[in-house]
Formats: structure tokens, C-alpha cells, sequence
């Protein structure tokens, strides 16, 4: 049995992302709605699964122990506030990267699909039953690509039209509006 998803993009999606790269564990701020809009998608029986380019990582600018600090904080509010991760992926990788071992082009950085494509394997998702929320084009171009409906939320960097190079599904405020949609259709 293939379960369904939610593919959720992390900064500017889940947490605020005004601090440029969020790392901190004290730096987590959770978008207005999106631990209700989450709630709903679980309940509703959406497996919930974070996605995430983090340059940051093959610019030098923190750690892989950084990021997992960092997750495991989100994680575990999350769970507290009932919302259960089902699993945690994430790019590290950049082309221009400072730190060698990450500096390359990969499949795992979206607009590439290998994130997805791990996640589904490892967690037994359906891909047709399944949606991506994010708030970039290559998040959306991702989910796309992969054949999953997507959702456009304008709390992080959309608005814009750059990098825009595929249909988009839905366009929502936030991720809470994105979860009324997806458990509306």
C-alpha cells in the first residue's frame, strides 16, 4: 500500500527565514499557521515529509551537526504540538560551495528530484496521491517534475517570477491555506 504525502519545503515554507541562513536552533520561528495547517494535513492522513536545499552547508557557513541540531528541535516541537515528521531530507550540496566535499551539481538539490524520489522509496509513498508545498520555483519545479500536485505559498520568496520554468498547481498565503486545499481536493 502507497501512502500519501505532503512534501514540505523548510525555510520560508515552514519557518520564517529572515535571518538569511537558519541554522540556530534559537533562530526556529514557525510561520503563523503552519503547525495548524501540518496538525490538519496529519489528521487528514498525510504522511509529512520536510525537504530542503541547504546551501549553507557546501558554502561553509554551518555544519551538517548544525542542520541536525537544528531539526531535531523542529522535529521535536513539532511532535509536541502533534505533528509527526515522517522523515527529514536535505541537500547539502551547492555548485559554487567553499567546502569541497559538497561543492557539486546533484539530482538531490531541487529543482532535482532525488530528495523525493529517496523519500518515497524509503517511506513507501504514492506519488500521484501525493502534493509538494513550497515557496521557490525550483521546489515547485521539483514536485512537478516528480508528478506530484504542487502548491506555490507566498511566506518565503514567492511573488516573484524568477527561476519560473513550470505550472504550478495552486498558489496559497500560507501553508495553512495549502493544507485546507489539499484536504479539500
Amino acid at each position: 500500500m502507497a501512502y500519501k504525502a505532503v512534501f514540505l519545503d523548510r525555510d520560508g515554507t515552514i519557518n520564517y527565514d529572515r535571518v538569511g541562513y537558519v541554522y540556530r536552533p534559537d533562530d526556529l520561528e514557525f510561520i503563523l499557521g503552519a503547525i495548524e495547517g501540518m496538525r490538519s494535513l496529519h489528521d487528514a492522513g498525510y504522511r509529512l515529509v520536510i525537504a530542503s536545499n541547504q546551501s549553507g552547508i557546501a558554502k561553509g557557513l554551518y555544519t551538517e551537526s548544525d542542520y541536525a541540531l537544528f531539526m531535531r528541535r523542529m522535529v521535536s516541537e513539532l511532535a509536541g504540538s502533534g505533528v509527526p515528521i515522517s522523515g527529514v531530507y536535505c541537500c547539502p550540496h551547492h555548485p559554487e560551495g567553499s567546502v569541497e566535499f559538497y561543492r557539486r551539481i546533484c539530482r538531490c538539490r531541487k529543482p532535482g528530484t532525488a530528495l523525493l524520489e529517496r523519500a518515497s522509496r524509503d517511506l513507501g509513498i504514492g506519488i500521484s496521491s501525493s502534493w509538494l508545498v513550497g515557496d521557490k520555483w525550483s521546489d515547485i519545479k521539483a514536485g512537478h517534475d516528480f508528478g506530484c500536485r504542487t502548491v506555490l505559498v507566498h511566506t518565503g520568496c514567492a511573488g516573484s517570477d524568477v527561476g519560473r520554468k513550470c505550472p504550478v498547481d495552486y498558489e496559497c498565503k500560507d501553508l495553512k491555506e495549502a493544507s485546507e486545499l489539499i484536504i479539500s481536493d
